[in-house]
């Protein structure tokens, strides 16, 4: 299915889609390794309360907008006449890796509710790991609609 008035506005919507992408994208190499530092800092620290400000921000004011309108322009783009070739497989694993970065992001909105309640969920090494997670997700995603392998 797709609607026919999105064809005129497919480079608005592209566009747009992108911004959104790279705004999320951003809090989502942020927001890690702000809480590698945090993770580094003693509890009730006022470092510690400086950071629980900045993750709350970052997550309430840039990523949460920035996720919901790349999900809103992702879907009126595959919405948009002749954009999806439905047989092609490459958007099946592009559509599995934005949703586990989907995940990825609730992941982080649950840990951040943890460090402001003064827990330090999973190890500073831990964090230092998840914090490759949404590059690796990046370049599937840029590869599956760049390259369209399959």
């Amino acid at each position: 299915m797709t609607l026919d008035f999105l064809a005129p506005l497919y480079p608005w919507t592209k566009a747009l889609h992108l911004i959104a992408v790279i705004a999320w994208m951003a809090g989502l190499f942020y927001l890690p390794r702000l809480y590698i530092y945090h993770f580094q800092v003693p509890v009730g620290d006022a470092r510690s309360e400086l950071f629980k400000v900045m993750e709350r921000r970052l997550l309430k004011a840039i990523m949460n907008p920035a996720m919901i309108a790349t999900w809103v322009l992702g879907l009126a783009l595959i919405l948009t006449p002749g954009v999806v070739d439905w047989t092609a497989g490459w958007w099946h694993l592009k559509f599995t890796a934005v949703l586990l970065m989907s995940g990825f992001h609730g992941m982080l909105g649950a840990a951040r509710k943890r460090f402001e309640a003064d827990g330090r969920p999973r190890t500073e090494r831990a964090w230092r790991y998840w914090n490759e997670v949404p590059t690796l997700l990046m370049i599937v995603i840029v590869i599956m609609v760049i390259v369209k392998p399959f």
